[in-house]
């Protein structure tokens, strides 16, 4: 179920945890942007939320869109339900699929330690960081009510056997 103002009013319990979402259907599709700064980013949801309505596809969690971004332009991304359709946005994640999830508290501005512990950690445990995304789970005229701003911080990883054996090997 979606709030008036167009977020999410649960979202998955993902906070530090690694999750796969190997083969989960997706409805993705792409976004402009202007110096990894999403643009119209409303008007976006907006149009998101109306095809899906259009196609009558379910999503896992209402509301929830997983943003990458990049220097012109990024993707909008929805998990949906096991779903098919003949739509070119609607695809499923390849396998293997592994994100690491933090619950940020805080807006964009408090973000940067976040996603540098959260590499780190990666790097630390022999993984391969990829694309980072991120998902408003509340924005402004919410944040008051819903205990303060909230994102929830998404990082793909791959497995990397160089990076495991320098895991490995004592520190001198």
């Amino acid at each position: 179920m979606l709030l008036e103002c167009g977020c999410p009013s649960t979202y998955p319990a993902w906070h530090d945890q690694d999750v796969d979402l190997s083969g989960f259907c997706i409805y993705q599709n792409p976004i402009p942007t202007f110096l990894h700064m999403p643009i119209a980013y409303e008007l976006q949801l907006q149009r998101q939320q109306s095809a899906l309505q259009r196609l009558e596809l379910r999503e896992r969690w209402p509301g929830l869109a997983l943003i990458r971004t990049g220097m012109f332009r990024g993707t909008m991304t929805r998990l949906l339900e096991d779903a098919s359709s003949l739509s070119r946005h609607v695809t499923h994640l390849p396998n293997p699929y592994w994100v690491r999830a933090h619950l940020h508290r805080g807006d964009i501005g408090t973000l940067r330690r976040t996603a540098r512990d959260m590499q780190g950690l990666l790097l630390e445990s022999g993984r391969m960081p990829k694309e980072l995304f991120l998902c408003h789970l509340t924005c402004p005229r919410c944040a008051a009510r819903r205990d303060g701003e909230k994102m929830l911080v998404l990082r793909h990883w791959k497995e990397s056997p160089r990076l495991q054996r320098r895991a490995a090997e004592p520190r001198r």
